[in-house]
């Protein structure tokens, strides 16, 4: 069988980036291709971690915020823009994939999380957007008669707790400029950090809970970006102070 006639994201959808084509996953194979019944195990697994009831938002104020955030452009195409590991695993169908810049906006280690790749003993620091600079990704277009259906998977994955605000800004790209869903930091969450490189270091060193380790979440993430001819120094800045391996990057 070849790789198209088992791919469910179009082939047509790598015409501008071909060297893509193989690494990025199908979306019917990812985990983070969820539904409400997968709250139900996450549920109960962070009751057991003694997280209580009220470790994320309820599928109300997440839909909300949905409902919010896409007033007035439901029944059109939608693009979303991906610097972290919605490059490699949208978990959502799309049929156009370009590469993109997003201007005053740049990836940064700064939302700390307590589950997931953290815990209250050791948390972790997840990438998000912070403002200033330039952030380089990708830019994904989900087909109108879609955008419901996905946008609806999507929220459960970016807006699952407090952290991300979801936003339009517009996004440049060799085919020329897009409107583009981006998830950027918000600063006023209790989940941000204003740290340096190597406080940042520190935390992902140590940082460990229910997924795994934040080292682990790190290289992966440096990985597939560099993998996909992404440059950014906030990589080279944290790795600078990571125990002595750390410029051996993991290639899972």
């Amino acid at each position: 069988m070849t790789v198209e006639s088992t791919m469910l994201i179009p082939v047509d959808a790598f015409s501008h980036l071909p060297m893509l084509v193989g690494r990025v996953l199908d979306p019917e194979r990812s985990t983070f291709r969820i539904s409400r019944k997968t709250f139900d195990d996450w549920d109960r697994r962070a009751q057991e971690a003694g997280y209580g009831d009220n470790w994320r938002r309820t599928h109300e104020e997440r839909e909300a915020s949905r409902s919010h955030a896409l007033k007035g452009r439901l029944g059109q195409d939608l693009w979303i823009f991906a610097y972290g590991s919605l490059m490699w695993d949208p978990a959502i169908h799309v049929v156009e994939i370009r590469a993109a810049a997003l201007t005053s906006f740049h990836r940064r280690f700064c939302l700390k999380v307590e589950i997931g790749r953290g815990s209250r003993e050791k948390p972790a620091l997840m990438a998000a957007l912070d403002v200033g600079g330039e952030c380089h990704g990708l830019a994904l277009r989900i087909p109108a008669h879609a955008v419901d259906r996905e946008t609806e998977i999507l929220w459960m994955r970016e807006m699952i707790g407090e952290g991300y605000i979801p936003v339009f800004r517009n996004v440049a790209t060799p085919q020329g400029p897009v409107d583009a869903l981006a998830f950027v930091m918000d600063r006023q969450s209790a989940r941000f950090v204003d740290i340096s490189p190597e406080e940042a270091a520190a935390i992902i060193a140590t940082g460990s809970g229910l997924l795994g380790t934040n080292r682990e979440y790190f290289d992966n993430l440096a990985t597939h970006v560099e993998a996909l001819g992404i440059k950014d120094k906030v990589f080279e800045d944290i790795r600078a102070s990571l125990p002595f391996n750390a410029n051996k990057v993991m290639t899972g």
